[in-house]
């Protein structure tokens, strides 16, 4: 008795849990951005949505989204990878690939800090706003963190997103700026920072975080979610290495959901 009652337990949740995943719609949408420029983006609308998170992926960002919403690279990216998580947590997702002038080597690189791509993400957030009638938040990983840092710099109230969350931030950059010399004090918008404490990435150690987080004086809330354990795999700077949170994904999403929702 006892074990048929459990596995019908078991079985109500994995149908409630297939009921949600179902209700979430998934659609590529392609926005004008600048003068003979478009944006494209994944995006994953669930019910009521309670807030919307622009999803920011690293390296050089080229994710070539096809028409059906499948990936020529970044598919295993942290943010890429759990897109859907994001969405199960009551947040409208827009994964972001380069624009439409971009969409060759280098893509992104050297791009994350210009005029463009601000003018690029404001289009993205301006669309996102009306779609989810909900607050926007920029959320970067790795490379992506100097996207969505240097856009809430440069954008400012209904132009700029409603808050902002930095997953294995780029503290260290000898190729160009790091986050943390980013005019930080621009940003007056809540901050979330997340970072892996065993984040082997010499760009991101671990060590330099309390530097970041002195340098968001005027953010009206900030804070800083760390975590251990996972596992890791291949190049240190890569999305199954800890600084792709590999193995916590379960652990890493539901908690910043839960702090965008709760401000």
């Amino acid at each position: 008795m006892y074990n048929a009652a459990r596995y019908w337990i078991a079985g109500f949740l994995i149908a409630l849990v297939a009921q949600a995943h179902a209700q979430i719609t998934q659609k590529v949408v392609d926005i004008p951005t600048r003068p003979g420029v478009t944006q494209r983006m994944l995006v994953l609308s669930p019910p009521e949505a309670k807030a919307a998170v622009i999803l920011i992926a690293g390296g050089h960002g080229g994710l070539q989204i096809f028409p059906n919403g499948s990936f020529n690279w970044g598919a295993g990216n942290f943010l890429v990878r759990t897109r859907q998580a994001f969405a199960e947590q009551g947040l409208m997702v827009a994964v972001i690939d380069a624009p439409s002038d971009r969409q060759s080597p280098p893509y992104l690189s050297g791009f994350r800090q210009t005029p463009e791509h601000a003018a690029d993400l404001k289009a993205v957030i301006a669309w996102m706003r009306e779609a989810s009638k909900a607050p926007v938040w920029l959320v970067g990983t790795s490379r992506g963190t100097q996207s969505a840092a240097y856009v809430a710099t440069a954008l400012s109230g209904p132009e700029g997103p409603d808050g902002v969350v930095l997953t294995s931030t780029i503290l260290v950059d000898n190729r160009g700026r790091p986050v943390p010399a980013m005019p930080l004090a621009n940003i007056r918008v809540p901050v979330l920072v997340v970072h892996h404490e065993q984040d082997g990435c010499a760009l991101c150690p671990f060590a330099k975080v309390p530097e970041l987080m002195a340098k968001l004086e005027n953010s009206p809330k900030k804070a800083l979610l760390s975590f251990k354990g996972g596992e890791s795999r291949g190049d240190a700077c890569e999305a199954m290495a800890y600084h792709g949170f590999n193995g916590i994904d379960r652990e890493v999403v539901p908690q910043i959901a839960e702090w965008i929702l709760g401000r």
